[in-house]
């Protein structure tokens, strides 16, 4: 028996205006209003609408039978309010269906895991809160931000006893010879770990429209046969878990409706459900699920699922990187120490993992990646940009 877990992450960050040395001590407006507004209408038009518009119309149609799962970005959500208070409401339709699970993480899309233990759960907090403010829910499932985790981290998560299911990247190093179809528990046996399956997830998210690509093009029937395949790995009555992880943005914005993106989810979604020995599933039902104990995996360093290493080094691999976040946090505990609420939003707002990914100096296809979804024509830019912001803000309280 396969459960088939889909979930999906819907993140924007704030992004940040280009802000120069003169700007220091006459300005203390960071962010491009007319940026962001821009990118949430077009990803608006082109993903969330429509795609909402579709998972709404599978779980009405197979009557619970279709389950998903999403989490949905701190930022996110208050950019929604700010210009598309209409989208919001379709994702909050979505949640009344009850057949969609809102998974819990940082409120800020942050990497505060890595240097603020404090910082990481108190933005945790903040998520579940806003969860229940407008949603109603109270998560049980934890994603961190980029499906980044490491041991320490189920540990930090004992903090908030709901949570029983961590997600977390399949990365071949560390699982060598195990499968990512099986459910894990954390080094502490304190939590399920489900792992993505990056091969078949990625078919989707990044090879569905590579005409180069041998497999092209894909179609649901082929997919749901590789699907099937998989069952033949297990023979001592364990259940498995397909976890197809992917950005929302598959749909419609990375992979345009053109591509038959949404025709051939809605053709999957089908042949799934018409096939013997497969089941949607939320990952909070993974410990009802699961009736024998799950093998301890380690994770030592973290792991992420971005960028071929699938590490930090998406965020963490040059010394623009190293210093920025270095400083960023310096900045944060001054901020914090101020007691100035308003300022510290916005210095939260600038832990956003983004800003970091933006200012990677990568080559080859992770640098074509990191291009893409940068809004500045250079690495060093998204830098300076930033440094300086946290140069006003340190210098406006130096003032007070």
């Amino acid at each position: 028996m396969l459960h088939i877990n889909f979930y999906f992450q819907v993140h924007q960050p704030f992004r940040l205006r280009p802000y120069r040395v003169l700007d220091i001590a006459k300005n203390s407006d960071y962010f491009d209003d007319e940026l962001n507004r821009a990118i949430i209408n077009k990803v608006s038009g082109k993903c969330y609408m429509p795609a909402n518009d579709l998972i709404l119309g599978l779980i009405r149609k197979y009557e619970g039978s279709f389950k998903v799962s999403f989490s949905l970005t701190g930022t996110l959500i208050e950019q929604l309010k700010l210009y598309r208070p209409d989208v919001l409401k379709s994702f909050q339709e979505l949640a009344k269906t009850g057949a969609v699970e809102l998974l819990g993480e940082t409120y800020y899309h942050s990497l505060a895991s890595i240097f603020d233990e404090q910082e990481f759960l108190h933005q945790i907090k903040l998520h579940s809160d806003l969860m229940i403010e407008t949603f109603g829910f109270s998560p049980v499932t934890f994603r961190n931000t980029e499906l980044i985790y490491f041991d320490k981290m189920s540990d930090m998560l004992t903090e908030f006893p709901r949570f029983k299911v961590i997600l977390t990247e399949g990365a071949d190093k560390i699982l060598k010879w195990r499968s990512p179809l099986f459910a894990y528990k954390s080094r502490a046996k304190t939590h399920y770990l489900l792992l993505k399956y990056y091969h078949l997830s990625d078919d989707i998210a990044f090879r569905f429209s590579d005409r180069n690509w041998k497999e092209y093009p894909l179609k649901s029937d082929k997919f749901v046969e590789w699907v099937k395949r998989l069952n033949l790995i297990e023979s001592g009555g364990k259940p498995l878990f397909l976890n197809l992880f992917m950005d929302y943005e598959t749909f419609g914005e990375h992979q345009w409706a053109s591509t038959g993106i949404f025709e051939f989810f809605s053709a999957l979604i089908e042949q799934i459900l018409n096939t013997r020995d497969l089941y949607f599933a939320w990952p909070s039902e993974t410990p009802g699920i699961v009736k024998h104990e799950p093998e301890s995996l380690s994770i030592p360093e973290p792991i992420s699922w971005a960028d071929t290493e699938r590490d930090l080094s998406a965020w963490l691999s040059n010394p623009m990187q190293y210093n920025a976040m270095r400083t960023y946090f310096r900045i944060l505990n001054k901020t914090k120490l101020s007691g100035d609420r308003e300022m510290l939003d916005k210095v939260r707002k600038l832990s956003t993992s983004d800003l970091y990914y933006y200012m990677s100096t990568k080559y080859f296809q992770d640098g074509d990646v990191h291009k893409y979804f940068s809004p500045y024509s250079s690495p060093e830019n998204a830098y300076i940009y930033l440094v300086n912001c946290l140069a006003n803000i340190e210098k406006n309280m130096e003032g007070n």
